[in-house]
């Protein structure tokens, strides 16, 4: 099985910055990437940001320039650096890790059970 966690949630004014860590742990073989979502009551989850196996990064318009996913040292951690918060960033932030478990195996979605940021004005 394998297991997503975020952490690093909290309230922090607006302004300030606060860094989410993830990290995926289990039987894995490989993981294609992860992903940062968010979401808030009543909307659908958006993703926000993404990091591929290679490295490669993707934001959602309105976070560029304010936030940046990185790996946090071993393959199977990200992180995710936010700054200039504002208070709709708001939100629970979610870590998905796009995985495969075997050598032949296919490739599957797990989440974590979210963090809350709170961003106050």
């Amino acid at each position: 099985q394998v297991q997503v966690t975020e952490s690093g949630g909290g309230l922090v004014q607006a302004g300030g910055s606060l860094k989410l860590s993830c990290e995926a742990f289990g039987t894995i073989f490989d993981i294609k990437a992860m992903h940062w979502y968010r979401q808030t009551p009543g909307n659908q989850r958006e993703l926000i940001a993404t990091i591929t196996k290679d490295g490669n990064t993707d934001y959602a318009d309105y976070v560029k320039g304010r936030f940046a996913i990185s790996r946090d040292g071993a393959d199977k951690t990200v992180a995710l650096q936010m700054n200039s918060l504002k208070p709709e960033d708001t939100a629970v932030y979610y870590c998905k890790a796009d995985v495969i478990r075997a050598y032949y195996g296919r490739l599957e979605q797990y989440w974590g059970r979210g963090t809350q940021v709170t961003v106050s004005s």
